[in-house]
């Protein structure tokens, strides 16, 4: 009975924690996120100088009350879970350590309190919220095709590198070294800012050839630019015609997620994914 008790409470706890498909998982994910984000703006405002001597008692004493309830987070979330050390080692669970130890750190060591602004890698858990799955898959879906692609890019960028150098070569060629064009590593930069109409104005053509030729550049960097866009959405189309319906229920056992709607059982470890 004693056992049978606790196997449900660890398993009410796990849901709430780690699923957004519930009332109470979604509500949970939503105080989280709001937590994450006062605790991002108080330590904003605790940089500003004249807010911190003003405010200071309220931000440290707000920011030790976040602080506190983060830390019961991470200690739910590992007590939920079969295999502790699992999460404890993965990147989310990394990510909760980072952001929950830099205040208790800043009691040791002077200025260690500024980081804290490690929370805002918690903001990724946004994801999860209200059931936000078709953003998931679709990540996943972006990163496959990023991977597909890779060859392609890369034979793009090859291709875009040696464009500019010989262009910086060209106008190094064409301008003067009073224009700012005073070696061929300073002209390939310029090109690269250039071309990717970045455009910080430090060296600029004086010559007509030469701005006649920038404004070639110039053009050709709106159509440069839009290349690997092109590419990896060829991949996404061909990634999303094998799209399945997941959710955001995890394995209490391995910690995987984006299962299948239907899913009775982890995809990853095989483990049942209604019990604990």
């Amino acid at each position: 009975m004693e056992s049978s008790t606790k196997h449900n409470w660890r398993s009410k706890l796990h849901e709430i924690i780690y699923e957004a498909d519930t009332h109470s998982g979604k509500l949970f994910d939503v105080v989280l996120l709001v937590a994450i984000i006062a605790s991002i703006v108080l330590v904003m405002l605790e940089s500003v100088e004249w807010i911190d001597n003003k405010y200071h008692f309220f931000l440290d004493t707000s920011e030790w009350i976040i602080t506190i309830l983060f830390s019961l987070e991470y200690i739910a979330r590992i007590i939920s879970v079969k295999k502790p050390l699992k999460y404890i080692t993965s990147f989310y669970g990394i990510i909760d350590l980072l952001s929950t130890i830099p205040k208790y750190l800043s009691l040791l060591f002077v200025g260690s309190h500024s980081l804290v602004a490690f929370r805002a890698l918690r903001l990724l858990r946004v994801f999860r919220i209200l059931k936000l799955t078709r953003y998931i898959g679709a990540s996943t879906n972006f990163v496959r095709a990023l991977k597909t692609s890779r060859a392609k890019i890369a034979v793009f960028l090859s291709f875009v590198v040696i464009l500019c150098i010989i262009l910086g070569t060209v106008m190094y060629l064409v301008e003067s070294k009073e224009s700012g064009f005073t070696s061929i590593p300073r002209s390939v930069y310029w090109a690269i800012v250039t071309l990717t109409t970045v455009g910080y104005g430090d060296i600029a053509p004086i010559t007509p050839l030469g701005q006649f030729i920038a404004s070639i550049i110039m053009i050709m960097g709106y159509g440069i630019i839009a290349v690997p866009t092109g590419i990896v959405s060829s991949e996404m189309t061909k990634v999303n015609k094998n799209d399945v319906q997941t959710n955001t229920q995890s394995c209490s056992n391995c910690l995987a997620s984006n299962h299948r709607d239907e899913a009775q059982f982890c995809h990853n470890c095989g483990n049942s994914l209604h019990e604990i």
